[in-house]
Formats: C-alpha cells, structure tokens, sequence
C-alpha cells in the first residue's frame, strides 16, 4: 500500500488530522474518473489515442469553465487549440454533443451550450433516483466491516469540516461518500449512467458550493442513510435517501434560481 493510501485510510478512519493540502491531494486522488461524481481530471490523457486525448481535454475544459458556455470554435480552431488534427476532434465534440455539453453546427464549428433551470432539473429528475436505487442496492448486498468503516470515517470527517465551516472541503467529502455508496452498489451499467449525469450538471453544482448553507441537515441524514444501510433495511435506506435527494435538489435548484437573478440584477 502507497503512503498516499495509507494517509488515506488513516484521515477515513478519524486517525489524522492532515494538512490543508495533503487533505485536498486526497481529495482530489478520491474523485477519480472511476466515481460516480469524478472532478474533471487530465490525468492519462498524454498517453491516450488521439480521438481520446481530444475528447477528454475538452471536456475538461468545459467543466472547469476554460471554455465556458457561449464559447464559439471553428473546428480548425479547436484542432488548433489542442494541437491535433481536425479528425480525432471531429470525432470528440460528436461525443461531447452526445453529452449535451456543446452544439456542433456543420461549417459553423461548435458552441459550448449553456444549462436552463429547467435542464438541471431534468438532469436531477435522472441523477436522484439513480442513486436511490443504488443505496437500496448496497443495503440488499450488504455492507463489510471494512466498508462500513470506510463509509463512517467520511461522514465523521464530514461532520469535522462542518466544524471548521470549510464547505468547499465539506462538499468534496460529501461526494466521496455519496460515490462510495453508488461503486459499491456493483451495478455498472447504473455507474456509468450516473457519471453521465453528474458531468452534465458539474459546472451548476461547482457554481453554489460557496453559497451551501451550514451542513448540519445533511449530515444528519447521512447519518440516518447509513445506519439504515449497516441494518439491512433497503425499504428504510430508499426512503431516507429520496427525502435527502429531494431536499438537495430544491435546495440547488433554489440557489441557482437566486444565482441567476443575482447576475440579471447586476
């Protein structure tokens, strides 16, 4: 086992207290592409194949908002951009207009499109119940003693950040253990829908991180979540979950609404 993984299970457990930047390297080597709630990653993307170095690269930069949206390229533009040939980048943004992430107009090149309110919800109407489903999953299966440990640790970690009122750091936390749950459901085909999701509506959720009100609510029913999970009762663990997902989402919903009516005031 790495040091980095050692460091890992110790801050998990409750053990470590680690520093302001070990514990975002953690952070981010825990939102791996692999998660149901990755943060965007160029990592590997060197010694991918052309159409997939292409690919990845621009998606990455329009979640984290280097290309954000209205952004209008030529083809030409974007090969440029990436230093590639226009083949492997045609092939990328049809994938990433699969995604709904740009708008390819033929002999025109591509604009990164923008979400509605209305969009987001559609996504959230798609994501939440997905991992309702994947909670009752994990409660049918059943947890091991390593995992519980595991799922524990995060959510007194957690509770820790409340302290400290970092939400930035809370909010990483939070999807971790979120995305625990969901890998360890062992449905893939509902992973991958649910990374489909969650890249759809990254740059929103990105967006009011810093606007989240105190977490008290939310780890308490994290709390509910899991014990309900640890006791094998699947319809009690669907329940609680539906309820956190849909006050989550209102809440999102709420402060996007209030986001956007903050710019059109200005």
């Amino acid at each position: 086992m790495s040091e980095i993984d050692q460091d890992r299970e110790k801050i998990e457990a409750g053990v470590a207290e680690p520093s302001e930047r070990a514990r975002r390297g953690r952070l981010r080597d825990a939102l791996a592409t692999g998660s149901s709630r990755p943060r965007p990653s160029r990592e590997g993307v060197g010694r991918m194949p052309a159409r997939d170095r292409a690919y990845h690269e621009l998606k990455f930069r329009i979640l984290e908002g280097r290309l954000p949206p209205g952004t209008q390229l030529l083809e030409a533009e974007v090969a440029n951009l990436l230093g590639l040939s226009r083949t492997p980048v045609r092939e990328a943004l049809i994938r990433l207009e699969e995604e709904d992430l740009v708008r390819v107009q033929p002999r025109h090149g591509i604009t990164v499109k923008s979400q509605s309110l209305d969009d987001l919800s559609q996504i959230y109407d798609v994501l939440s119940p997905l991992e309702v489903k994947a909670a009752a999953l994990l409660t049918r299966r059943g947890l091991s003693s390593e995992e519980a440990r595991r799922l524990s640790g995060l959510l007194d970690q957690m509770e820790r950040e409340t302290e400290r009122g970092d939400i930035v750091q809370w909010s990483d936390l939070d999807n971790i253990f979120h995305s625990e749950i969901v890998g360890l459901c062992e449905n893939r085909r509902l992973q991958a829908a649910l990374r489909l999701c969650w890249d759809q509506q990254y740059r929103a959720h990105m967006a009011i991180v810093r606007l989240r009100p105190r977490p008290t609510q939310s780890n308490r029913e994290h709390r509910a979540i899991f014990a309900a999970i640890r006791a094998g009762d699947e319809r009690l663990a669907a329940h609680l979950y539906a309820q956190h997902r849909d006050r989550a989402d209102r809440m999102a919903l709420s402060l996007l609404r209030r986001q956007a009516a903050g710019f059109s005031d200005g």
